[in-house]
């Protein structure tokens, strides 16, 4: 599959799930490698502080297009597409495509099936895309009861099937979709390259999905900005400061469409086949890896602003902001203490 590599801002617009900023106020000697691309449908951008070697860069998108290869939906070769085409027969995949699945599935146990990887089938026959990011009057766009009751008859994370290396659907119609916990993962693996050769600071951002390496050059944290729900001028409606974390948003205004004067998202509850309506408009999670902040902010999402936050109170080295309808935000008990956010009017 030909990489693009994309450096428009009003294309990365359509795809950041959070505004950012970094702040990182780099003396006059010290010029950042910086270098993006376009995989698993999002552009991915990384910036290294402390170091020279372009080739740190390269490595790192070559892991990019690996676990594109495997985790992709959408290639015919990858490891998902081999267990779909398997009809129900065990097929065997590579150990980090295990590893991703199990992640998977936790969340999926975590969150009562609000969480769901094997979403596949629904999520494909809403079609959200950058092409329906705009008002519109065509009401095809919204799919019918019968195909949504179709659809949610495939979906169920328990029809996945693991014993080693050997995966199987028990519903061989059954669809898997990672791409709501596959960029976090990747994330983290690419921190994990990254520190083994050395490099202690910089910034990994998988289409908003943004892991920080230490500090900053000057020993400060980075700040980073929370996105304002449905912002034309990309404002933030909060800031955090972090070091050596991951900040990652779900968030109803990354994809959608309106038909009249409904909107419907791209977060779909895996019980009824449509959106989530339950007054929430976003939910950014703070934590040390990004697989698991991906999980967590679907997850608290699907619960809603009480019980999402009953979780992540009782998650360790894990804090949460919850934006409901009225922009109101509402931050979990360590938020101001470990990481000094800032709330905008």
């Amino acid at each position: 599959m030909q990489k693009k590599h994309i450096f428009s801002f009003l294309f990365t617009s359509l795809f950041l799930i959070t505004t950012l900023f970094y702040s990182c106020f780099l003396t006059s000697s010290t010029k950042p490698l910086i270098k993006s691309g376009f995989y698993f449908n999002t552009i991915i951008t990384i910036t290294l502080y402390d170091s020279t070697d372009e080739s740190l860069l390269e490595e790192c998108f070559q892991l990019a297009d690996t676990y594109e290869q495997y985790f992709s939906n959408t290639l015919p070769h990858s490891d998902i597409s081999k267990i779909h085409d398997g009809s129900g027969s065990p097929v065997t995949v590579h150990q980090e495509t295990i590893e991703l699945l199990k992640k998977g599935l936790e969340y999926g146990a975590l969150s009562n099936g609000g969480f769901d990887i094997t979403i596949g089938r629904l999520s494909h026959l809403w079609n959200f895309s950058e092409k329906t990011l705009l008002e519109t009057t065509d009401a095809s766009l919204i799919p019918s009861e019968d195909e949504i009751k179709k659809a949610l008859s495939t979906v169920d994370f328990h029809h996945v099937q693991m014993a080693g290396r050997r995966v199987s659907l028990k519903n061989p119609n059954t669809r898997i979709d990672l791409g709501g916990i596959a960029k976090g993962y990747i994330a983290d693996r690419m921190k994990e390259f990254l520190n083994q050769r050395g490099i202690t600071s910089g910034i990994i951002n998988l289409g908003g999905n943004v892991l920080v390496l230490g500090p900053k050059p000057d020993n400060t944290r980075y700040t980073i900005g929370i996105q304002k729900p449905f912002s034309k001028d990309g404002s933030s409606i909060a800031s955090v400061k972090v070091t050596d974390e991951t900040v990652v948003s779900s968030g109803v205004y990354e994809r959608f469409f309106q038909v009249g004067q409904k909107s419907y998202h791209h977060l779909l509850d895996p019980r009824t086949g449509y959106p989530y309506d339950n007054g929430l408009l976003g939910v950014t999670v703070i934590t040390k890896h990004s697989v698991d902040g991906d999980g967590l902010s679907t997850t608290c999402f699907a619960l809603g602003l009480e019980k999402g936050m009953e979780l992540i109170e009782c998650l360790e080295g894990t804090e949460a902001l919850f934006i409901t309808k009225d922009n109101e935000v509402h931050i979990s008990s360590g938020m101001e203490t470990h990481f000094e956010v800032q709330i905008f009017d």
